[in-house]
């Protein structure tokens, strides 16, 4: 396999700092939360050590290439920089470029207007206000072509100082919403780029179906199901009916969801509940508890497979694999999935890179 190339540049400017080497390279990107990435730079000398020195937390992009392909890209937050037995070293963390929204707050009250507009529209203006600021633009490209169909109305108040981040996460996780990422790739210059990816209601990636077999390009599996996240009875709250501190207040309640049938079919009544604080109407609070109980109704289902890399490519984000399994489980013959995470290590010396594919039901 050609070997990666970890590229550091300033956040802001994109200007390459410097290539280095890492050891103990593992990475991992995702629909649906921010993705990291760490290593080791071994500090061989005080030249090493003046380059690695140079990379400074919270103002250091991330880029991961193979074949000049991006497969990974983000914020460089951490750094310890130390000795041991081993010699001289500098160990990073680094996360997704989701996780600068994770540091910007809303600190102007926002609101859609009378009759609302397009989701896709509201989560693209809340990325445009945080790198309309001096010194707050790390270059996310945004594409305003793509619309959804589905208008909201929504205010986001000073008062709650609102994480970007969090507002998009809320507005993206209700019924008929959407997904986001901030996705990393090459531009037909051959530049670095990233930009925010929405999907409605998903994020998809090619064409046809990728298939992975076992035996074959799989190296291992696990379908592990967790049932203490199932519910059938749901109820939601949201914001205080009243902010004035002096007086008794009461949380704005959502309707009560139930699932019936799953009782009557025999399940035990299992109850879940939710806080969205900063929502103040009951439809919108509504909206959030009919999705929460709808991802609570079933066991929550997890498959993972690793694959062997040094067979075929990584499977995108977001795009269909068809699960083709000989083994001893009758109902996991054949299944498909769609790739919603992705965990590679290169950390063996001279064993086969792998990836572990987080999959979701199709």
């Amino acid at each position: 396999m050609t070997p990666y190339r970890v590229l550091f540049c300033d956040l802001r400017s994109d200007q390459l700092l410097d290539v280095l080497p890492l050891t103990n390279l593992a990475w991992d990107d995702w629909i649906g939360k921010t993705g990291t990435l760490r290593g080791t730079i071994p500090v061989v000398d005080a030249d090493m050590a003046a380059r690695a020195s140079r990379m400074l937390p919270a103002r250091t992009a991330v880029w991961l290439e193979r074949d000049r392909v991006i497969e990974w890209g983000g914020i460089m937050w951490t750094r310890v920089r130390a000795r041991d037995s081993g010699g001289a070293s500098m160990a990073i963390q680094c996360a997704g470029w989701e996780s600068y929204l994770d540091h910007r707050i809303l600190f102007s009250t926002w609101e859609t207007g009378p009759g609302g507009v397009d989701q896709l529209d509201i989560a693209r203006q809340l990325v445009d206000i945080a790198q309309a600021e001096t010194g707050g633009d790390i270059g996310i490209r945004l594409d305003w072509s793509q619309t959804s169909g589905v208008v909201r109305d929504r205010t986001y108040s000073r008062y709650d100082l609102p994480k970007v981040r969090t507002l998009l996460d809320q507005l993206s996780n209700v019924i008929d919403g959407f997904e986001w990422r901030i996705g990393s790739y090459r531009d037909g210059d051959g530049s670095r780029a990233k930009a925010l990816v929405l999907g409605h209601p998903r994020i998809s990636a090619g064409s046809t179906d990728v298939v992975l077999d076992y035996p074959g390009v799989i190296t291992d599996y696990a379908l592990p199901e967790d049932g203490t996240t199932e519910a059938n009875r749901w109820q939601s709250r949201g914001a205080a009916t009243n902010r004035n501190q002096a007086e008794a207040s009461t949380p704005l309640m959502s309707s009560l969801m139930t699932y019936p049938d799953r009782v009557a079919d025999g399940w035990p009544l299992l109850d879940g509940s939710s806080d969205h604080s900063t929502v103040e109407t009951l439809d919108v609070l509504d909206s959030h508890a009919a999705a929460d109980i709808a991802r609570a109704r079933e066991p929550e289902v997890i498959p993972e497979v690793t694959i062997s890399l040094a067979a075929r490519a990584l499977p995108p984000l977001g795009s269909w694999v068809r699960i083709r399994i000989r083994d001893v489980w009758p109902d996991v013959m054949t299944v498909r999935h769609r790739v919603v995470g992705v965990s590679v290590s290169t950390s063996a010396q001279g064993a086969p890179v792998t990836a572990r594919l987080t999959l979701e039901a199709a």
